[in-house]
């Protein structure tokens, strides 16, 4: 069992006019090819996406985005604490997305409508342990298969933007990239137990 521990409730949650404020990522990985260098970067990539609570859809960790953290430190938490990963962060989001909550609300003000910020998470470790995995599976998919599994339209665009910022990344920073394929300029730590920022 992880000795970290979910945080619950909504007692510290940011809204903005009514909307519900989230923060989450897309986890991923690149697969090491070395017998074809010639293979696209959508089939190098692997996003890693989680089983809902009682549900048997696949979603890529989000969560309230609390009033004591950034936005960029609830988007690490939430990656830990649903997935069980730890990364570098890169700080500039894919978009912001507005959607409905599929969860149930209590809260007049929030009528089940979320913004929500997405960023990519390049994952460094898989813990063995951590705070949901009771509730959650996790599973690493090619971006093709991710697609085709991504039950809300706006997770899909969250995906084509994911991709196609890899994309830009890579044909644009090619001399200043680690072998990961993120630059390493501007590498800034937010919070140990989650994350590193790159921007």
């Amino acid at each position: 069992m992880s000795n970290l521990s979910a945080r619950t409730g909504r007692d510290r949650q940011r809204y903005d006019n009514n909307f519900r404020l989230v923060s989450g990522c897309i986890p991923y990985r690149l697969v090491k090819d070395e017998e074809d260098s010639s293979v696209d970067l959508e089939n190098k990539l692997e996003v890693l996406m989680v089983s809902s609570p009682n549900r048997h859809d696949l979603v890529f960790p989000k969560g309230g985005w609390e009033d004591d953290e950034t936005v960029l430190e609830a988007a690490s938490r939430e990656a830990m604490e649903e997935a069980g990963v730890k990364g570098i962060l890169r700080e500039d989001p894919l978009g912001v997305w507005e959607f409905r909550s599929k969860s149930s609300c209590e809260e007049a003000e929030c009528c089940g409508g979320c913004k929500g910020y997405m960023f990519a998470l390049e994952v460094k470790e898989e813990l063995a342990a951590w705070p949901e995995q009771e509730n959650r599976e996790r599973r690493w998919l090619n971006v093709k298969e991710a697609l085709e599994l991504c039950r809300y339209e706006w997770m899909q665009s969250a995906l084509e933007e994911f991709l196609r910022a890899m994309t830009e990344d890579g044909s644009s920073k090619e001399e200043t990239l680690s072998p990961s394929g993120i630059s390493k300029r501007g590498e800034r730590q937010i919070d140990s137990r989650y994350c590193f920022v790159v921007n």
